[in-house]
């Protein structure tokens, strides 16, 4: 079954609600303005819905007249805390943005859902319409999880995508999907390494953290490179380091935060122990001591085999062969789509559409990033499509 949809009524109606949640990002777990916005959209479409209790999520409803599967398709709702210099005409103005795309994901969302209302009679299974909050660092995808939306809506299955430039090799209008781990966990690690503050002048009357981070640091950037299988991926970033208070005094300590990626859970929990390992031992030999901890946030993306072999069969009714791509090896980039995969079969796919600003194209996460919005309609495509060959 293919179902006949106006390419020009659903790109109107994706660049409407993309432009005008555009406006009012929302950063977090409690997201009222944008939870509001998208309820009113349901409501206009007489989808049926529900919000949950602790967190600002919905899970709508259409389907069902027909017994068969439930298919769960995911967006997440949040924005960042950055200061938009896109100079866009619905630009935000509170401090906030949507500089990953969330907005894109939303009004997708939403067009998938308008398309699959109209044609609900026709549908040989349930699909269930999940707007997640709190994907950057608030941990949304677990606390809905948490909130047990799989078993109270009996969801067996999750569809979900990312739009924007996160994989290169991924022109504007392709769509991308990859076999097994296609994005890395997304671990945290702080350490404080104490010593002994004095003067500057006379260093042997101190125990100098500053000399122990150096060396720590170099050490540390000596497991991926040199204890790590040359097959697998890793990368350990140091990203801040706080330390002293003037040029002449040697400080009491020093505070380093870094994040871990890797695509294998062996080589993650390999690292999280070097790290503490290399930290401990360096401060031993230099009489100092330090305070090490590791969290591991997000894990990796892993798509279900068969769920990529029915994304690709879909996608090739209603786009071009050369408009799809199969991922060749995963991005370090995370995502807490995770949670959900972990949980039942799914898969996540990509959506290139990135977009210049003055004359220059900026990553995802940057105060001009954008998007090119002509381009998110093959989300609907892709996805309703999928839906209807996963029910058949």
């Amino acid at each position: 079954m293919i179902f006949n949809i106006n390419k020009e009524k659903i790109e109107e109606r994706i660049i409407k609600h993309r432009r005008y949640l555009h406006t009012i990002p929302e950063v977090g777990l409690v997201l009222p303005k944008t939870t509001e916005y998208l309820k009113n959209q349901l409501e206009e479409l007489n989808i049926e819905f529900e919000e949950l209790k602790e967190v600002s999520g919905i899970v709508a409803t259409i389907g069902g007249k027909i017994e068969g599967k439930v298919i769960g398709i995911r967006a997440d709702m949040d924005a960042l805390p950055i200061l938009e210099e896109t100079n866009l005409e619905f630009a935000s103005t509170n401090s906030s943005m949507h500089a990953c795309g969330h907005d894109g994901h939303m009004s997708i969302l939403l067009a998938i859902g308008e398309v699959l209302k109209e044609n609900e009679k026709e549908l040989k299974g349930t699909v269930k319409l999940i707007f997640q909050p709190g994907e950057e660092g608030h941990g949304g995808a677990e606390k809905m999880l948490q909130e047990g939306i799989i078993e109270k809506h009996n969801i067996q299955y999750i569809v979900s995508h990312h739009i924007g430039s996160i994989f290169e090799e991924v022109d504007n209008g392709q769509l991308a999907v990859g076999y097994g781990v296609i994005m890395s966990c997304l671990d945290k690690f702080s350490l404080v390494i104490h010593g002994k503050g004095g003067h500057g002048g006379v260093p042997h009357k101190s125990i100098d953290p500053i000399t122990m981070t150096a060396q720590i640091i170099q050490s540390i950037q000596c497991i991926v490179s040199r204890e790590i299988d040359t097959n697998e991926n890793g990368v350990i970033s140091i990203g801040k380091i706080q330390a002293g208070s003037a040029h002449n005094i040697i400080p009491e300590k020093v505070e380093l935060e870094g994040t871990v990626r890797t695509t294998s859970e062996e080589v993650r929990n390999y690292i999280s122990r070097r790290i503490g390992e290399i930290a401990k031992g360096v401060t031993l030999a230099m009489n100092g001591s330090c305070d090490y901890n590791y969290h591991f946030g997000y894990p990796m993306v892993e798509n279900n085999t068969d769920l990529v072999n029915k994304l690709i069969e879909s996608s090739k009714k209603v786009i071009f062969d050369e408009e799809l791509v199969i991922l060749k090896k995963p991005t370090m980039i995370g995502e807490d789509i995770s949670y959900f995969l972990n949980r039942i079969p799914g898969v996540y796919f990509f959506l290139g559409s990135k977009k210049a600003v003055e004359g220059e194209f900026y990553p995802h996460h940057h105060c001009k990033f954008d998007i090119d919005e002509k381009e998110l309609y093959k989300g609907v495509l892709v996805t309703v499509q999928m839906i209807l060959d996963m029910m058949e």
